[in-house]
């Protein structure tokens, strides 16, 4: 099982290892979008980059980057997910809307 914690929401869910982070928040009511991200995203297709989140712990819990993410996250840090193209397999601290760097 894996345990994510929502560090800004102050919330912690419990998912089955291979869980889908961005699914998994949504079915708890956790806000990914900003403003922009809430009318123009993809539904979870990896084609937006709207549902970007930042791995605060536990960064080696989850599956690699995919090449969707690569693109979309080259000039991010390695800490920079993109939520829909994530699965969980272990405990993750998840900040939700992160700075633009």
């Amino acid at each position: 099982m894996a345990n994510i914690k929502f560090e800004q929401e102050n919330q912690e869910i419990i998912a089955a290892d291979g869980a889908n982070l961005r699914i998994k928040a949504l079915e708890n009511r956790i806000d990914l979008y900003t403003f922009t991200g809430k009318m123009m995203n993809c539904g979870g297709y990896g084609q937006c980059g709207t549902c970007v989140v930042e791995v605060v712990e536990g960064l080696e819990n989850l599956s690699p980057r995919t090449p969707v993410e690569e693109k979309k996250l080259k000039k991010k840090p390695p800490s920079y997910r993109l939520a829909c193209q994530t699965m969980v397999n272990g405990p993750v601290t998840i900040k939700t809307k992160p700075k633009r760097k």
